[in-house]
């Protein structure tokens, strides 16, 4: 039944695809025109409720359109959702039972590819919901995900503990060797199989019903987690005009502008990392610092009604009996079971190779701001919320490099032009847009064709949607609208979303992002590449394990600082001059500058994930455990988690990345290591080998086994060495 066989429907509510460790991955209302705070614009999802003549199944029938069609979001209520999902589900069981009681003996046609074909008016509906629930989760939709998310539990559970498909599956299974099938056949059945067993196929009755009561406790959990964390994100802390110095005039403006969409008056500053990062990086005011920053990462553990620790206890404590039952030693050892580290004890040795060097690091950095910081008058030690801000004067200092000077030759339209150049350049893939040609779900969202250059053939969609704003999650992330496969020649083309959380400019004013806001939108892009040149024939063969998805967005990011595309494309806002070439030199020159706070943060975040879920937690309170293994680890005191345990959403939003936010670091030694690919060759668009990693990399999905495929594409596996001379480590 496509993805839903692969990919758990409770976990859907999750990003299909992260952007990086500094970008939050999890993912309030009915579709009624937002408050002229929130756009100040018409929004096309206000008109839907005007329509009361279609019925629910617009959501579930086939889009309208050529090449598949499109979401019909001019055409639906929120309140046809809770039916839809009803009727959807019902069709889906019915289909499963069709499939399963087959009086012909079980065959791979009859019964694997069957099941890739069923559930498509539920995908449809999953599409539309999802994509709300994460960029217009206004209080209805929360109300209905909280109701709906326990649902989707339920239905998989009842399709994964089906023995009858267990049976038949595993008839297929045994006789794979000897029923003729290709390799690609093969590796779907034994994926099929495989993740029957894991979600517990082969349990009694009685052990199927307490995993499934904790899956559906865990998702009304999950669900529950997000609204709490959403909710003290939609705070701010109002600043007086005199509180912005330092402060560059384009962060300012966002500010006001942020204020006014509130109806409030001088400068909000969000309870989001898009606005709070820039701020603790540039505010001269230390006693402002500390208090957005302590905001920032009290999320969810104010002791208040969005108060999340009671969740994680009961969240951490629910995944260990779930893991004990289903024959694993802990909720880490399932989730790893089919990842390319296979155990926790393989992700933790990596991350604990790269610690050492990462602290030793942090020291010199810390040394080189002390300096600083006692020229200009503080004595006392750096403290979490001085970091962004003695870093960037380091760099000031050290390269005479000033983000806010870089910043001039980096307007986010140009930006998105330099990454479809690259697509262009690497893979023959053209993007024209066609915004307003299609319905969107916000005004703020922009459309895109894809086709390939060479015939002009059509190759998918792309959907973009760039700005922060009330009631959509935080961080960056691509989702998936529909996947790509080709069974029985019926080919499915592919429908991409990309989604930022880019502040927003006043009217009128450029949208200025910084480098890390560049490498952000082309790791997205990247995520997007993979999925639109995917070129799988079942859909279940399209999905990657966790460890791997994020390898092709992290390679991407590095064109972002190649000369063609800083000379095409970084130019001046206001003159349109290029970008000259002293600064190109001093920005590369300072390229691995705070490297020891990137890979610090994000390792104590991932190594605290790790040993949380490797634990029973029997009786262990969030916050303790969270400063014993830090403590453990020698967690520099200058420097925070990244992602501190009661708002970290990539661990309580969903099963999705729990015991698996190392995957970055995981996928990063493979991205650095394919970057030498094509540096070696003397040509960082070297044609042949962007074809390589296309067809042996990107088209492939899982049809190959990954740590085989990255043999086929480098010769070899990967090598750890390139990532700490990489990050300057």
């Amino acid at each position: 039944m496509s993805r839903l066989m692969s990919v758990s429907l409770a976990a859907a509510m999750a990003v299909t695809a992260c952007l990086s460790p500094s970008q939050p991955s999890a993912p309030r209302s009915s579709l009624v025109p937002p408050p002229p705070s929130e756009t100040g614009k018409s929004d096309p999802v206000g008109k839907l409720v005007a329509n009361k003549s279609v019925p629910y199944r617009v959501l579930l029938k086939s889009w309208e359109g050529p090449h598949g069609g499109v979401p019909p979001w001019d055409k639906i209520e929120l309140s046809w959702f809770t039916p839809a999902f009803e009727h959807s589900s019902e069709e889906l069981l019915k289909e499963v039972e069709r499939v399963v009681d087959s009086s012909e003996p079980p065959t791979f046609s009859n019964t694997i590819v069957a099941l890739e074909q069923v559930g498509k008016p539920l995908e449809r509906f999953n599409t539309l919901f999802y994509t709300l629930a994460s960029s217009r989760s206004t209080p209805e939709v929360e109300a209905l995900a909280k109701t709906l998310r326990p649902k989707f539990s339920d239905l998989q559970d009842k399709i994964d503990f089906n023995p009858k498909l267990f049976s038949r599956v595993h008839a297929v299974y045994k006789a794979r060797d000897t029923a003729g099938l290709t390799m690609k056949q093969k590796r779907l059945v034994e994926k099929k199989y495989e993740h029957l067993v894991q979600r517990g196929a082969r349990l009694t009755p009685e052990t199927k019903a307490k995993v499934a009561q904790i899956n559906m406790d865990l998702a009304k959990l999950f669900a529950e987690f997000d609204a709490r964390v959403l909710a003290d994100e939609d705070t701010w802390i109002i600043l007086p005009k005199k509180a912005l110095k330092g402060l560059p005039d384009s962060l300012v403006a966002s500010y006001k502008a942020a204020a006014e969409k509130r109806g409030l008056e001088g400068y909000a500053v969000v309870n989001t990392r898009s606005a709070v990062d820039p701020f603790l990086t540039f505010s001269v005011r230390r006693d402002l610092r500390q208090r957005v920053w302590t905001a920032f990462k009290s999320r969810g553990d104010n002791g208040d009604e969005h108060d999340t620790n009671d969740l994680i206890v009961k969240i951490v404590k629910l995944r260990a009996q779930r893991a004990k039952l289903l024959g694993f030693e802990s909720h880490a050892h399932w989730r790893l079971n089919d990842k390319m580290a296979k155990t926790p004890n393989k992700a933790m040795e990596l991350m604990l190779e790269v610690w050492p060097a990462a602290k030793k690091r942090v020291k010199k950095e810390v040394a080189m701001m002390r300096r600083i910081a006692r020229n200009m008058g503080q004595e006392d030690k750096i403290r979490p919320w001085d970091y962004l801000f003695y870093l960037e004067k380091v760099r000031s200092k050290k390269y005479d490099f000033d983000q806010n000077e870089f910043k001039q030759y980096f307007e986010l339209n140009n930006l998105i032009k330099a990454s479809y150049y690259m697509a262009e350049r690497l893979y023959g893939l053209v993007f024209n847009e066609i915004t307003g040609q299609v319905p969107v779900f916000h005004a703020d969202v922009r459309v895109f064709e894809v086709r390939r250059k060479e015939d002009n053939s059509y190759v998918g969609m792309l959907y973009r949607d760039d700005f922060a704003r009330q009631y959509k999650r935080s961080g960056a992330w691509m989702s998936s609208y529909r996947g790509q496969s080709h069974i029985d020649g019926n080919k499915v083309y592919p429908i991409v979303s990309n989604n930022n959380n880019f502040i927003k400019p006043a009217d009128n004013e450029p949208a200025l992002i910084s480098l890390d806001d560049a490498k952000t939108l082309f790791h997205e892009f990247g995520h997007a590449l993979h999925y639109l040149l995917n070129n799988t024939t079942y859909p279940s063969l399209a999905e990657t394990p966790r460890d791997f998805v994020e390898y092709p967005s992290q390679v991407h990011e590095n064109w972002v600082l190649t000369r063609a595309v800083l000379d095409k494309y970084a130019r001046h806002y206001k003159t349109g001059k290029a970008m000259p070439k002293k600064l190109i030199e001093r920005m590369r020159a300072a390229a691995t500058h705070g490297q020891g706070y990137a890979t610090v943060e994000y390792l104590a975040a991932a190594i605290v994930d790790m040993k949380l879920h490797m634990a029973s937690f029997e009786g262990i309170e969030p916050k303790a455990f969270e400063k014993k293994v830090l403590g453990e680890i020698g967690m520099p005191e200058e420097i925070s988690m990244r992602h501190r345990l009661p708002s970290f959403q990539h661990l309580f939003s969903s099963d999705g990345y729990s015991a698996g936010y190392y995957s970055y670091l995981w996928s990063d030694v493979m991205a650095v290591d394919t970057w030498l690919a094509f540096t070696e060759s003397g040509d960082e668009w070297h044609p042949e080998v962007a074809k390589k990693f296309e067809t042996i990399i990107l088209s492939t999905g899982d049809a190959v086994e990954r740590a085989e495929a990255y043999r086929q594409f480098r010769g070899r596996d990967p090598k750890v060495e390139a990532l700490l001379k990489d990050r300057g480590l």
